[in-house]
């Protein structure tokens, strides 16, 4: 590969913090992933808004907010404009996370970071890809393809390989599962050979996990004992990724009648749950191939559960009958109906809270977890946790909004009569006009200047005044026809415009009618948000915790000792380790040092703000050429391509020898286009090389480039006339010469020196680009 490539991590190493890196090939700068999480760190984002407008192209692994969080924020704020390549089920369970990871701080709190028009920003943005197809980056990207592998763990889940030319190749593949599941396959890892450079994470490195039987078994026991004996099980989750096996295994479970659960409530609550299992009814194909099976052999939609209710407010819950199982997001506890449950649950030693993934060191989450793996398990356990709520105004406060919003109602109606008076002064002013003009003229230039269909605006004395008051009228009543486009069938249809239109009607129901809480208390309902006046509060309480908890892995990640036999399998030759504890990252770096027997200088651990140089070619530099050497310079064509031969002198500081006419050009440059086509960072210290005196450049031999094959240099020959055939291997051509190639790749040619043997010795160089 004859590029340079460079890596940059600005979040997600040597720590749990989300990945978001961005790896550079040649001039063009992919963005692997943009996670966030809710701390809300902004020391990332503003890494992250330095590189947006250098950014060409976004890869997005999985759709949920640990790998696509910050993308509202930096597309709606930080101005980033590029296009988004993701798998079509990322695509739509991507918009599944945002919409309620939104609607959990929304719900509580006046959320300003990001809003859902950002969001659909977003996904304005998106290019949906389908495993396998190769996708060809444009501008300066041309040569480059990227392909999308499945790789498990979530529905849509991609593995990235980015290849140049397609020579080498780069693969990027983090939080994969190998392992195949209800209703997913494993990844591909395997299949990938020998990548020139491969980014993968060191999560799991340190971590032991359960056999899926014992797993499952473990969840079960857990269920049964805490429904018959008459508690609840609160089950965290996220919201449209790793529940969906979930809520798979569970609806299996209670179809079950040996198990005894027909008697409980099983519930998927999150804002956008209807949402969430209509889009997994659609998208069977993306599944394993036991989906696939049930769907066409039995014509049963895996996802028509039969026994979970889908819910998405707690009012909505609380008339459902106890005791209940409810999965519900978020499945950090900082947000989301899964922290309101835990503090209303967490004081009934009946209860059970079972989590099913990590979090970020700090979150509730993360501090149940070692509360559950501490060997002091049974007893009181106290936390202190921020508890907000939104409650109706009442009493004094409402009276002020009352006449706040009174007041608002008067201006907006004193604004809209002196819009109306000035658009009438425009009217009376056109109409005067209108009179004074010559009678002869209204009926046939009137007919001309203003024709029936197009619009014009009334200009009068206070036209320039108020511009923008000016409005579009039409002489008499338009009709704009509308072409109807037909095919052999008739009408066409876009059914694509009807299913949008659906999901986003649905979206809005969710968000204003299907969205609750409970009333009582004085606590706002957020369906009700918009219509009855409410504030947000927030306050420390010390919670004791009674109820039972438990962390049983259902993250669908690949454990260690797979990962170390699948990079045995594909041996990279370079490896970049991201998104895992500095212990865990380092062990598995020295596994790749020792047992892969790879060099030091190939196994990279990046640190946060590192630049790592991962260029295949080790005598490949980065220059800057002059304007007068490149015009000095004789190009000749190679395929695709045009190459010379350069001869220089090497500098390092250019402002100092620039002439004028650069300075001058220099002056004129957009701050705008230049920080488009910015270098990357550190530019300023790149080299560049300057013309040498022709007295001073040294001559060389002939370069001949290119590797002609024998069958093409016979049509050659023949075209030319010559007589050309081959014997044992060896082109004989008009019985005088004989051509033959070396193992070296070399033509060797043998004959008499005569008329013929030069004119062929044309024929061949003609094969060639010399310089």
């Amino acid at each position: 590969m004859t590029s340079l490539i460079r890596f940059e991590a600005l979040s997600g190493v040597m720590d749990d913090s989300p990945p978001c890196y961005v790896l550079e090939v040649g001039e063009f700068h992919f963005m692997l992933d943009c996670g966030w999480d809710s701390s809300f760190n902004m020391d990332f984002i503003e890494r992250a808004q330095k590189w947006a407008p250098r950014i060409d192209a976004v890869l997005l692994s999985y759709p949920d907010i640990a790998h696509i969080g910050a993308l509202p924020y930096l597309v709606g704020k930080c101005g980033l404009s590029c296009p988004i390549y993701a798998t079509v089920p990322v695509y739509r369970m991507g918009q599944m996370f945002l919409y309620d990871w939104y609607q959990s701080f929304q719900n509580y709190e006046d959320f300003q970071i990001f809003s859902l028009d950002d969001v659909d920003q977003v996904f304005d943005k998106v290019l949906q890809v389908k495993y396998n197809q190769q996708v060809s980056m444009k501008g300066r990207g041309h040569g480059l393809q990227i392909v999308p592998l499945p790789a498990g763990h979530m529905i849509g889940g991609t593995i990235w390989r980015i290849t140049k030319m397609g020579e080498e190749e780069i693969v990027y593949a983090v939080d994969f599962n190998h392992k195949k599941e209800r209703h997913l396959n494993g990844c591909l890892l395997e299949s990938i050979a020998r990548p020139n450079l491969l980014i993968t994470d060191a999560y799991m490195c340190g971590t032991a996990l359960l056999r899926r039987k014992f797993r499952d078994e473990a969840l079960l026991s857990t269920i049964l004992k805490t429904l018959r004996s008459g508690g609840n099980v609160l089950i965290v989750v996220d919201t449209a990724g790793r529940v969906l096996e979930l809520v798979q295994l569970l609806d299996q479970l209670w179809h079950n009648a040996e198990a005894g659960l027909l008697l409980y409530s099983l519930i998927f609550m999150n804002s956008v749950a209807f949402n969430v299992v209509e889009f997994a009814k659609s998208q069977v194909e993306w599944m394993s191939e036991r989906m696939l099976r049930m769907f066409e052999e039995g014509r049963n939609n895996p996802f028509q559960f039969r026994h979970a209710q889908l819910c998405h407010s707690l009012a909505e819950l609380t008339r459902l009958r106890s005791p209940k199982v409810v999965l519900a997001s978020q499945p950090d506890l900082d947000s989301g109906f899964s922290r309101e449950l835990f503090l209303d649950w967490c004081i009934d030693a009946k209860n059970c809270i079972i989590l099913t993934s990590r979090a970020r060191i700090g979150s509730l989450c993360s501090k149940l977890i070692e509360m559950a793996s501490s060997p002091e398990r049974i007893g009181t356990k106290q936390i202190t946790v921020q508890v907000k709520r939104r409650v109706r105004l009442e009493g004094h406060e409402l009276d002020e909004f009352r006449v706040k919003k009174r007041e608002q109602e008067q201006q907006a109606t004193k604004l809209r009569l002196e819009q109306h008076r000035r658009r009438s002064r425009v009217d009376v002013v056109s109409l005067e006009d209108e009179d004074s003009d010559e009678e002869e003229k209204k009926s046939d230039a009137t007919a001309n200047e203003f024709p029936y269909d197009i619009s014009y605006t009334a200009q009068g004395p206070d036209y320039w005044y108020n511009r923008a008051e000016s409005y579009r009228r039409f002489p008499k009543y338009p009709h704009f026809e509308k072409r109807i486009k037909f095919d052999d069938y008739g009408e066409v249809i876009h059914a694509k415009s009807y299913l949008q239109l659906e999901t986003k009607v649905r979206m809005v129901d969710l968000m204003r009618d299907r969205m609750g809480e409970d009333q009582e208390n004085g606590v706002a309902t957020p369906g009700e948000v918009h219509d009855i006046p409410t504030k947000c509060i927030q306050f420390v309480q010390t919670v004791e915790v009674f109820a039972q908890l438990e962390f049983i892995d259902f993250e669908g990640r690949t454990d260690v000792d797979s990962l170390k036999k699948i990079l045995q399998m594909s041996k990279p030759k370079q490896i970049i380790l991201v998104h895992g504890m500095a212990e865990q990252t380092e062990k598995l770096a020295n596994y790749c040092r020792k047992s892969l027997n790879m060099a030091e200088d190939k196994v990279f651990t990046p640190r946060l703000g590192d630049l790592v140089d991962a260029t295949i070619e080790s005598h490949m530099y980065q220059l800057k050429l002059t304007d007068a050497l490149l015009n000095s310079l004789k190009f000749v064509h190679v395929k695709d391509v045009e190459i010379a031969w350069v001869n220089g002198l090497i500098k390092h500081n250019c402002s100092e020898e620039e002439t004028e006419d650069q300075k001058i050009a220099a002056m004129d440059v957009d701050d705008e286009k230049n920080a488009e086509n910015a270098v990357d960072i550190g530019s300023d210290d790149i080299p560049y090389l300057d013309l040498l005196p022709s007295s001073e450049i040294p001559s060389h031999d002939a370069v001949f480039v290119g590797d002609p094959k024998l069958s093409d240099l016979k049509q050659a020959l023949m075209l030319d006339g010559f007589q050309a055939e081959f014997s044992h291997g060896v082109l004989v051509v008009n019985n005088v010469l004989s051509i033959r190639k070396r193992a070296d790749g070399q033509l060797h040619v043998e004959g008499i020196v005569c008329k013929d043997y030069y004119a062929i010795r044309d024929v061949i160089y003609k094969q060639y680009a010399i310089i």
